[in-house]
C-alpha cells in the first residue's frame, strides 16, 4: 500500500496537468487545425462556460446538466461570433487575430461591468480519498479520464459521422467540396461552434475548482496555445502526445522548482518544437502512418 500511495502521489499531479492541457487546448486546436483561425477569444469562451455552469447550478440545476448548458452556451456564442465577425476574415490571418483579440477585450470588460470582479465558485464534488498518508481530490482524479473520453468522442465525431466526413473534405479542399454540393459556410459555422463549445466545456469542468473572474481565461490560454503549437494542427493525432510530454515537463519542474519554472519550461519546449518540428509532434505520427 505504501508503494502504491507513493506511486500515485507522483502520477496524480501528472494526470491533473495532462487533463488541464488537453481540455484547455481542444477547442483552440479544432478551430486552428480545421479552419486556420487563431482564436484569441478562446479564453472568453472558457469563461462563458464557467459562468453559465456556476449560475445555473446555484439556481438549482444539477451540476452535470449545468456543465452541459455551459458548453452549449459557449457553442452558441461561438456560432454568433463566426457568423458576425470571423466569417468575413477567412484567409486574412492577421485580421482574424486582431478581431478575436478585440472580442476578448470587449467580453472581459462587459463581464466586469455586468457580474462584478468575481463570482462565488462551486464546491468541488465527490470529496476526497486517501492512499496511505496521502489525500487526493476525487474530482481532479477523474478529470484525466474525462479528457480522454472527450478525445474519443471527437474521434467518433470526425470519423464515424456525416459531419466528420464533410468537415474533413472541406479542410482538404473547400472549393472542391463546395463544387460537390457541400455547404462549406455551414460547416465552418458548425466547426467554430464545436471549438467554442469545447472551450466552454473546459470552463464548465474547471468551474468547481477555481474562482470565476472575467479574466479567468488567461489561466488557460498559455497552456492551450503551447499545447497546440507542440501538438500541431491535427487535434486527434498531436494532442495526446503533446499533453503527455508537456504534462511530464510541467509536473517535474513544478515539483523541483515551483510553478513559475513549470510555465517557463512549457514556453521553452514550445520554442524548441517550433525550431525542430514546425508542424508539431503530430507530424511524427503522420509520417509513420
Amino acid at each position: 500500500m505504501l508503494l502504491l500511495s507513493v506511486l500515485y502521489s507522483a502520477l496524480y499531479p501528472f494526470g491533473d496537468n495532462f487533463a488541464f492541457l488537453v481540455l484547455s487546448a481542444l477547442g483552440l486546436a479544432v478551430i486552428f487545425g480545421m479552419m486556420g483561425v487563431i482564436n484569441l477569444a478562446h479564453g472568453e469562451f472558457i469563461m462563458c462556460g464557467a459562468y453559465v455552469t456556476i449560475t445555473l447550478n446555484k439556481s438549482g440545476l444539477p451540476l452535470p446538466l449545468a456543465m452541459l448548458a455551459g458548453a452549449t452556451a459557449a457553442a452558441m456564442a461561438g456560432c454568433a461570433v463566426e457568423r458576425l465577425v470571423v466569417r468575413h476574415l477567412y484567409g486574412r490571418l492577421d485580421d482574424s487575430v486582431v478581431a478575436t483579440w478585440a472580442i476578448s477585450l470587449i467580453v472581459q470588460q462587459s463581464m466586469l461591468l455586468l457580474a462584478g470582479p468575481s463570482l462565488e465558485g462551486l464546491s468541488t464534488p465527490f470529496g476526497s480519498f486517501t492512499l496511505g498518508e496521502y489525500s487526493f481530490a476525487t474530482y481532479r482524479a477523474l478529470l484525466p479520464l474525462i479528457a480522454i473520453a472527450v478525445l474519443l468522442v471527437l474521434y467518433w465525431l470526425f470519423f464515424h459521422t456525416n459531419y466528420g466526413v464533410c468537415a474533413r473534405a472541406t479542410i482538404q479542399n473547400a472549393r472542391m467540396a463546395s463544387c460537390l454540393g457541400l455547404e462549406t459556410d455551414r460547416i465552418y459555422t458548425q466547426t467554430f461552434a464545436l471549438g467554442a463549445g469545447l472551450a466552454g466545456l473546459a470552463g464548465a469542468l474547471y468551474a468547481p475548482t477555481m474562482t470565476a473572474v472575467p479574466t479567468m481565461g488567461s489561466a488557460f490560454i498559455v497552456q492551450a496555445f503551447v499545447s497546440v503549437v507542440v501538438g500541431g494542427a491535427n487535434v486527434l493525432i498531436g494532442t495526446i502526445p503533446a499533453a503527455m510530454a508537456l504534462g511530464a515537463i510541467q509536473t517535474g519542474l513544478n515539483a523541483w522548482y515551483g510553478q513559475l519554472a513549470g510555465q517557463i519550461g512549457l514556453l521553452i519546449t514550445a520554442m524548441l518544437v517550433i525550431r525542430l518540428l514546425p508542424n508539431g509532434v503530430g507530424q511524427l505520427f503522420t509520417r509513420n502512418r
